[in-house]
């Protein structure tokens, strides 16, 4: 079933009911604004503000967008690029370009100018979706993109290089595209997250899309009186394809415009959430605003909240304890994916599965899964190789990169480039990122085992384990450190916390700043690597 079919029959059998609310925090004050106010309506400074569209009017502005691209010519196979902020529109423009039969290509909304030419001219796009935070890096590369003959933009104060999205639309047809797809058609390109280099252009097919979607409900259980509480940004694999669930139940999602500890929390019992993904940082800040008082969760309605999952990085055993302890009626499950096998799910932990926290579970709905070493030949259990993934969700291809394809897909298997074993009992543990590995006197580092264990000192907020030059061992491990608020840490307080690892195994260096991660919550180690290789660092360091 083609992934706009889901939408399309919500439309016929909940018409009236609410699909997406969309919630900026920022305001103070509610006001309630649906869809069809929007345009007369806008938030008043001070002003929280919030917009709600049902089941139908969702797929009427999906229909009416894809009329709007046919009538600039759009065919199967074009390429239309999502440049927007988290909001109401997003979705509907999506599935709006997928009805057309186009390729819909998202785009991370922190990319610099440069950086979205190079993805425009990579997909091949002709027409891009924009919102007003873009203008000026568009503008900054207009007439360097040639290639992307249409321009609409989302928003008030319309530039005059492009088209108004809201004043056109309002004058198309609703009626359903009729344009022949099967599931093996190609539907998206996304790009991948760059935390090892620069982006490589992902393309997926219709079947990806469908699978994901049924490998969630399948995971979750998603029902139709559900309501998933969506807060990372669309444009990726992510949360979008956790959403994917509620698409194939009908049931409503909440897409809030920020991630402060009480927003989260205020949004998920005023809109009775009862589905939250969260990232590690997120669901940290949350148990420290709480442990500080500055949460009392008695002021909130939280007892519909169901369940809790998180994705995207490792995840510390000891946050879930944390976590558990304060909502003990949770369940919790943790996903690992990747862009290439179009996000969440191919293992996942399964939410009976707690006593197993800090492995990334068993192969997901659908996947299978082995762990190989650099030949491809599968190892046993408990040795630590490279994961392989096979499934309906797996990526065509790297788009226009043949040489990178050939290295990541053998045969039907996608090689993850992810570093893992598998336990006794069949469940998959992360090690590292192959990429990350730290190679210091002859013997392996894994970062994120470093990481894990720092984790559990109280005063660490994150950290982030990296491998910088040496001259005597190649490479010794650093590790970057972000403090609680409130709390005190010196550089001989770390060392000395770290006596309980195997000396091979202590970071070298100690270094007290703030941890970068992507939208997606994936530490930037590109970034650290570039800051801190090769600088003298200086010892004894205070951070409070």
């Amino acid at each position: 079933m083609l992934i706009f079919e889901y939408l399309e029959k919500n439309a016929r059998e909940f018409p009236d009911e609410v699909a997406l609310v969309e919630i900026n925090p920022r305001y103070e004050e509610k006001s309630r604004i649906t869809w069809k106010d929007y345009a007369l309506m806008q938030p008043e400074p001070g002003k929280e503000f919030r917009r709600e569209i049902t089941w139908k009017d969702f797929d009427d502005k999906a229909n009416q967008f894809a009329n709007l691209l046919f009538t600039r010519g759009v065919r199967k196979g074009d390429k239309v690029a999502i440049l927007l902020m988290n909001s109401i529109e997003w979705l509907p423009i999506y599935f709006g370009i997928l009805k057309t039969g186009a390729i819909v290509v998202p785009l991370n909304y922190r990319y610099t100018a440069d950086e979205i030419k190079y993805c425009l001219d990579k997909a091949d796009v002709s027409m891009l979706v924009f919102g007003p935070e873009f203008v000026g890096r568009i503008e900054a590369i207009l007439d360097r993109i040639p290639d992307v003959e249409h321009l609409f933009y989302v928003g008030e104060d319309c530039p005059g290089f492009a088209d108004s999205y809201e004043n056109l639309i309002k004058f198309c047809t609703r009626r359903k595209p009729d344009v022949p797809l099967t599931l093996d058609d190609d539907a998206a390109i996304y790009y991948s997250s760059g935390t090892t280099g620069f982006p490589k252009a992902i393309l997926h097919a219709h079947r990806s899309l469908e699978h994901v979607a049924l490998a969630e409900q399948n995971h979750h259980g998603q029902q139709h009186d559900d309501v998933f509480l969506c807060i990372p940004p669309l444009y990726h694999t992510g949360a979008k394809m956790h959403w994917f669930g509620s698409l194939v139940s009908g049931g409503k999602a909440v897409l809030l415009k920020g991630t402060k500890p009480e927003w989260i929390i205020k949004a998920a019992s005023e809109e009775r959430c009862t589905i939250v993904w969260l990232l590690v940082p997120w669901a940290q800040d949350i148990l420290d605003a709480i442990d500080r008082g500055e949460i009392n969760l008695k002021d909130y309605h939280l007892d519909q909240w169901r369940l809790m999952h998180i994705g995207a990085q490792p995840v510390p055993h000891s946050l879930i304890e944390r976590w558990l302890a304060i909502f003990p009626h949770h369940q919790y499950d943790t996903n690992y994916g990747l862009s290439e096998g179009i996000g969440p799910g191919s293992i996942h932990l399964v939410v009976v599965n707690t006593n197993k926290v800090g492995a990334i579970g068993i192969p997901g709905y659908g996947w299978e899964a082995k762990v190989c070493d650099m030949d491809g030949n599968e190892l046993p259990k408990n040795q630590v190789g490279e994961i392989w993934l096979r499934g309906p969700g797996v990526m065509k291809c790297y788009y226009k990169d043949e040489e990178a394809t050939k290295e990541t897909l053998v045969g039907d298997w996608l090689r993850t480039g992810d570093m893992a074993y598998i336990d006794d009992d069949g469940f998959y543990w992360i090690v590292d990122r192959a990429k990350d590995v730290i190679i210091t006197g002859g013997e392996n580092l894994y970062p994120v085992q470093i990481e894990d264990f720092l984790r559990k000192n109280e005063a660490i907020k994150d950290v982030a384990v990296i491998g910088l030059p040496d001259e005597r061992l190649g490479e010794i491990a650093a590790a970057i450190i972000s403090v609680k608020e409130g709390c005190m840490l010196t550089e001989r307080e770390v060392n000395d916390f770290c006596n309980d690892l195997p000396r091979y195994k202590r970071p070298r260096k100690i270094i007290f700043a703030e941890v970068p991660r992507n939208p997606t919550g994936k530490i930037e180690k590109p970034k650290l690597r570039e800051i801190y290789g090769g600088k003298n660092l200086i010892s004894d360091q205070v951070k409070e």
